[in-house]
């Protein structure tokens, strides 16, 4: 078996590009939610919060030729996975063209407009709006095909449209592809883009916030005050290489995939199940050959749902005991196929700074969670070695990562 590590990693995100960007915001508790007037049209939809990417920055020879097939989503992938590439010393590299060189990346869906292009045709009668690039646009392998293209890529293929595990299955699809000798570097992530349709799917479920008004305090996971998640949209890759390969080039290695694991509940479509989550967990211990007592943070999928949070953390205090925890969709909301990339990145990050996150807006502690050691109110200083970065999605898909620190 090879071993996967870390060598390049970026991301975009309602708090900024870069990580410095981010962690300044993080100490200043600064939250990326924001109200959404554009969706005042929408009468029946009670929630008007979401997680914006505000500006991002597009290179300038991201032209019009480079973008036509690319909506945001794409375009977001393929700016974040070029700025993955920069920092891991490959961009430009004659490896992305050897076949050697794959991509895992994943969204719930592609584009909101290419949608509405097909949708005036169905509704309207009306095929004015269609054109060579809609379908391209609209499809949910697109971030994937646009970095094959992009690229030039000409190793695996694997696009992950899970919902909400799409980028943390990605990585995981992305290290066995390393691990078991089939690829030598893979480009690992997610992306999403915000719209008021993607808020509509949570809304109708009655799991969305309805706190309009003061959108800085909320979502709040874990809280016995909270009333449901804020959509969010982001992108964000890892770099992926085989270990002695990146030594052999004298890669920066940030940090190792140790152990993944996946298991789908198979019982319902939206309704978490506390038991599969468990075992999803230990899967990934498993396959890191790693015991639970090793396990120093987790980095919760924390959607701040009600029966989300209630069995998420219940499952994890059954598998792992008592264990430092936090989750950062309380800073970015629910970047839905993006949030398994961004929040393994800053997860590596932290790692980085022996500096852990607190959950934002987590006031009272809701006594049906789980027995955790939830880090609130102040960053706390960790020597963590070993974490464990957990992910849950609509159709009962689960996905669990486990990375450590290189040594």
């Amino acid at each position: 078996m090879k071993r996967v590590v870390v060598t390049g990693m970026a991301g975009i995100t309602s708090l900024g590009e870069t990580a410095d960007q981010i962690f300044e915001q993080f100490s200043l508790k600064k939250s990326g939610i924001r109200y959404m007037p554009d969706w005042e049209k929408y009468a029946d939809l009670r929630t008007k919060l979401g997680g914006p990417v505000e500006n991002f920055t597009v290179p300038k020879h991201f032209n019009r030729k480079v973008t036509r097939g690319m909506g945001r989503v794409a375009l977001m992938s393929v700016v974040c996975a070029e700025t993955a590439l920069i920092d891991a010393g490959l961009c430009g590299s004659p490896l992305l063209n050897s076949g050697d060189v794959g991509v895992a990346f994943g969204s719930s869906a592609g584009s909101v407009d290419a949608v509405r292009e097909f949708g005036c045709m169905l509704i309207d009668n009306d095929m004015t709006q269609l054109n060579a690039t809609t379908y391209i646009r609209m499809m949910s392998h697109t971030s994937a095909v646009n970095m094959t293209v992009y690229f030039g890529l000409k190793g695996l293929t694997l696009p992950t449209s899970s919902a909400c595990t799409s980028g943390s299955m990605a990585i995981g699809q992305a290290y066995e592809a390393i691990k078991y000798g089939k690829q030598t570097v893979m480009l690992a992530g997610g992306a999403e883009e915000l719209s008021a349709a993607s808020a509509a799917v949570f809304d109708v479920l009655l799991a969305t916030s309805g706190m309009n008004e003061h959108p800085e305090k909320s979502p709040r996971p874990f809280d016995a005050k909270r009333d449901g998640l804020v959509i969010g949209e982001g992108a964000g890759c890892l770099i992926l290489e085989e270990r002695e390969h990146a030594l052999a080039r004298g890669a920066k290695i940030y940090a190792e995939i140790i152990g993944y694991g996946s298991n789908t509940d198979g019982q319902h479509v939206t309704r978490p199940d506390q038991a599969m989550m468990a075992h999803c967990m230990q899967l990934a211990l498993k396959d890191a050959q790693v015991s639970a007592e090793q396990i120093d943070y987790i980095n919760a999928h924390g959607t701040s749902t009600d029966q989300g949070d209630i069995a998420e953390t219940n499952a994890t205090m059954q598998v792992l005991g008592k264990k430092p925890i936090s989750s950062l969709k309380s800073y970015f909301g629910h970047t839905l196929g993006a949030c398994g990339a961004i929040e393994a990145w800053l997860s590596i990050e932290m790692m980085q700074r022996n500096q852990y996150i607190p959950t934002l807006n987590l006031d009272e502690i809701d006594p049906q969670c789980g027995d955790l050691d939830y880090i609130v109110e102040h960053p706390r200083a960790l020597d963590a070695q070993i974490m464990m970065s957990n992910n849950f999605a609509f159709g009962g898909i689960n996905t669990s990562l486990i990375l450590k620190r290189h040594n």
